[in-house]
């Protein structure tokens, strides 16, 4: 069976699987009409809860709500899907721990490297920040809270939206075109947005674009959940800004102007293909077009139409 296949494991019910992302999506859309209505400067608004409260609280209230939503999300999928987390994690027997730390450590091992060779370059555009005390307190934190934040978004959109998704409409390239598209457009009231304005999307749909291709070349989530996680924590760890949804005691300030080339295309178009070649080439991937494009059959082996049917 393949991945979006694990979805027959569980108890359907098109309607089941609108709950939990109507009550996150609408909590996302519910901000951005506040801030719109209210001609909220969000930058500012940051900054002045970072005056009151400091970097590290912020960042725990900000990470709280992907808590309490992956709890939320697991729970639903196991009780009234009642469907297995390792089926709605992958289609091998087992979750690959191996896939997540190899995706963790490739992605935050280029990302680290792509910082410290810009500041090797241009010393000027990133400030010491480090500050041990904060420094330890963000490594705590980002350590317990950035994975929940990062599962979750890959749980929902990659995993239970992805299943499905394409089990309702029998396909594969449905549910990557919308959950990636619906992945970025949910980013459209983060600071970076104002900063650099609408072309800041291409990197959000983008990386949404490539996370569901790996998810579905390589029928499962981890590898997806292993960059997003590296993604994140690196990030956060290492360099902040002031235009960034971000922002951290980080080891480095970036105090350049944000460059679209660096910070969005660079990624998208250069960084994200050697990725895909990587991984294809350590898992073997094989019939790319009918991994992506291909049609969802419901499964026909014995096993799974005892597990649909309550019979095991």
């Amino acid at each position: 069976m393949n991945y979006i296949q694990q979805a027959y494991k569980g108890d359907l019910g098109f309607w089941k699987y609108i709950v939990i992302p109507f009550l996150f999506i609408g909590l996302v859309v519910l901000n951005m009409v506040a801030v719109e209505m209210f001609d909220i400067d969000q930058s500012a608004s940051i900054k002045n809860e970072i005056a009151e409260k400091g970097e590290n609280l912020v960042l725990i209230e900000s990470l709280l709500t992907f808590v309490v939503f992956l709890g939320m999300l697991l729970l639903w999928v196991k009780y009234i899907h009642r469907q297995s987390i390792t089926s709605l994690t992958t289609s091998r027997k087992k979750i690959d721990w191996k896939r997540i730390w190899f995706a963790f450590f490739t992605w935050g091992t280029i990302t680290a490297a792509f910082v410290f060779v810009g500041y090797f370059l241009e010393p000027e555009s990133l400030q010491w920040n480090f500050k041990p005390n904060k420094f330890l307190g963000l490594l705590l934190i980002g350590i317990l809270m950035i994975p929940i934040q990062t599962s979750f978004e890959e749980y929902l959109f990659r995993g239970y939206l992805l299943q499905g998704l394409g089990a309702k409409f029998k396909s594969r390239v449905i549910p990557l075109l919308f959950t990636s598209v619906v992945f970025g457009l949910l980013h459209i009231a983060n600071p970076e947005v104002g900063k650099l304005g609408y072309i800041v999307m291409v990197y959000y749909i983008g990386t949404g674009l490539f996370l569901g291709l790996i998810t579905l070349l390589d029928e499962g989530l981890e590898l997806a959940l292993g960059f997003h996680a590296a993604n994140n924590l690196v990030g956060a760890l290492l360099v902040t800004a002031d235009w960034t949804a971000f922002q951290t005691n980080s080891l480095f300030k970036d105090l350049s102007e944000p460059d679209v080339y660096f910070d969005i295309l660079i990624p998208v178009l250069i960084f994200y293909p050697i990725l895909l070649f990587v991984f294809a080439k350590k898992y073997s991937w094989k019939n790319w077009n009918e991994k992506i494009t291909g049609k969802i059959e419901k499964p026909t082996d014995q096993e799974t139409i005892n597990q649909i049917e309550g019979i095991v």
